[in-house]
């Protein structure tokens, strides 16, 4: 499915009734969106059924959309609020969590060693770090130190301002950084003299 429209073309196309235009504009940007859904969520089958619920918010509220900012931040932003909205609501109703499976690990860095065990370790350990931070930081910190995004995107994805960015990848990457001290090489850790 090749179309040569723009991000906003596709979303006024499918608001004028064009019934490919939605999927075309889902299928252009689902690896990022489902790679935020599943950093932010950590478990496969949760992050699947968030993106779900902000596919149809998407479809169904895209004459909503006022141009202020890119289609793809957008989208993005309807995808994290579906993920903390689901995130909310599991709180409330929390059961004993399965057990993650780590053959299905997140790829939540990128990491230069080549020993696959030593690899999927570091990931199990990242995803557990970010388990432990509120579901706000760790949102911030998979779109700015994740993703890549700029912290101005990332505010306007979270739709908040951007000093709340600054400050929740800030005590969220405080957080983080006891919990991850002992992926650092020995050398790092030594006191220095």
């Amino acid at each position: 499915m090749n179309d040569d429209r723009s991000d906003t073309d596709l979303l006024r196309a499918h608001v004028a009734g064009d019934g490919t235009a939605f999927e075309l504009l889902v299928t252009r940007h689902r690896d990022r969106l489902w790679a935020v859904a599943l950093r932010t969520m950590r478990h496969p089958e949760e992050a699947a059924d968030a993106l779900q619920e902000a596919y149809i918010s998407a479809f169904r509220r895209a004459h909503t959309f006022r141009g202020d900012a890119a289609v793809t931040t957008w989208l993005h932003r309807i995808v994290v609020n579906a993920c903390l909205d689901r995130i909310r609501r599991n709180k409330v109703r929390r059961a004993d969590p399965l057990p993650d499976d780590p053959d299905r690990a997140v790829e939540l860095s990128v990491i230069s060693e080549t020993d696959p065990l030593e690899i999927k370790e570091r990931r199990a350990d990242v995803t557990a770090a970010l388990a432990q931070i509120n579901a706000d930081q760790r949102a911030a910190i998979i779109l700015v130190d994740m993703e890549g995004y700029p912290v101005e995107e990332a505010a306007r994805i979270l739709g908040c301002a951007v000093g709340t960015i600054k400050s929740r990848c800030a005590r969220g990457r405080a957080r983080l950084v006891p919990l991850l001290t002992h992926l650092e090489p020995a050398a790092a850790r030594a006191p220095s003299r």
